[in-house]
């Protein structure tokens, strides 16, 4: 046997990785030992894969997955680029849970003047977006909203305003479509986006409340319109809306004002 070669439990402390990681390591082809006794099966390194048993270290405390390390290790730095992208979109999405929890803390759990409201089924232009979880739901209602934005600009010259209506399930199983939909009076001038659909929305009654505030946020008034409605046994159906009267272009984020509606179940 070579002499430069070093038992597991030897590198491991060099390397600072357990020799349960290291063996782990070993089968998954990312830190494959020097050599391994084929009668003893023992596993030996050499003091030179040390650096790379420290590489592995610090990236796995950077959260960075094993398939990353791997690439990483075998020269492609670039791999990194999308654990870093989904760290920004995770550190994002606390940042929002944190505000929502500081509403909380200042006001208490969420409640809201909440109203029946009975409305007429409508046509509109819809176009959907998939969000794999809960925290791409942003991103799926930016996308479709911007998919909108050609068409929603065309009618804009018309007598009713600009009206713009998010639809979201009821019940969030992942991953789920988010929908965005352009109510529109008579027939459509021009082409519709791709993929955009010509639909009517559902009449009937909602119960309504007004959220004032960042979008982020409306799931609080959802939370004080549902508990709302459950303490009057009023069954409830999807999807949610979210209907924008503020245009955030021009509007601050804490005087956004967005009318959420969740649709009743008729009585038999």
């Amino acid at each position: 046997m070579d002499e430069d070669l070093l038992p597991i439990g030897v590198f491991a402390r060099l390397g600072r990785l357990s020799v349960k990681q290291l063996r782990h390591y070993g089968e998954l082809g990312l830190l494959v030992p020097a050599w391994v006794d084929p009668v003893t099966g023992y596993r030996y390194y050499r003091a030179s894969q040390a650096r790379e048993a420290l590489s592995i270290g610090l990236l796995r405390s950077m959260d960075v997955p094993l398939a990353v390390v791997a690439e990483v290790l075998s020269g492609s730095p670039e791999a990194l680029e999308s654990v870093r992208e989904e760290l920004e979109a995770e550190l994002a999405r606390r940042r929002r849970t944190l505000a929502s929890l500081e509403v909380v803390l200042e006001r208490g759990l969420p409640s809201a003047s909440v109203r029946v409201v009975v409305e007429p089924a409508c046509r509109a232009v819809v176009v959907r977006e998939r969000a794999l979880d809960v925290g791409g739901v942003a991103r799926a209602t930016s996308a479709a909203v911007e998919r909108l934005s050609p068409l929603a600009r065309a009618v804009a010259g018309a007598s009713d305003p600009v009206r713009l209506v998010g639809l979201f399930p009821l019940e969030l199983d992942e991953p789920f479509d988010v929908a965005v939909a352009l109510v529109v009076d008579g027939a459509v001038a021009g082409v519709l986006p791709g993929g955009a659909r010509l639909e009517v929305l559902a009449g009937g009654a909602f119960a309504c409340a007004t959220h004032v505030g960042p979008y982020d946020q409306i799931g609080l008034t959802a939370h004080a319109v549902l508990a709302w409605c459950a303490e009057r046994r009023l069954a409830v159906r999807g999807p949610i809306r979210e209907v924008y009267v503020s245009d955030p272009a021009v509007t601050s984020p804490d005087q956004l004002v967005t009318h959420l509606m969740i649709p009743l179940e008729e009585e038999p």
